[in-house]
């Protein structure tokens, strides 16, 4: 299983940027996906979930800025952030859970995202 995430680059506070994550050799309707994203010095966080069935969730600080979709038919995860801040500069990962596992399991190379002031 592959992923490939991109999108990520530099913005200004206020701005928006949308990162993709395209997936190769797994099913991907049948997983679960998500970002997670690890500022530095600090601990990775999940930042959005979708479920296979497209339900999405989505960690306190982004909520009402963020939004999580999915493509079945392109096989990509999408993360629209708008509003961005300074404090959201970040690694962003992609990240898959195959069926039946409880965690993600598989990780993407990660895209920089940095928002300036």
């Amino acid at each position: 299983v592959q992923l490939q995430a991109s999108g990520g680059g530099l913005v200004q506070a206020g701005g928006s940027l949308r990162l993709s994550c395209a997936v190769s050799g797994s099913i991907f309707s049948f997983n679960d996906m998500g970002w997670y994203r690890q500022a530095p010095g600090k601990q990775r966080e999940l930042v959005a979930g979708i479920t296979s069935g497209g339900i999405a969730n989505y960690a306190d600080f982004v909520k009402g800025r963020f939004t999580i979709s999915r493509d079945n038919a392109k096989n990509t995860v999408y993360l629209q952030m708008n509003s961005l801040k300074p404090e959201d500069t970040a690694v962003y990962y992609c990240v898959l859970k195959s069926p039946t596992i409880v965690r993600y399991n598989y990780w993407g190379q990660g895209t920089q995202v940095t928002v300036s002031s």
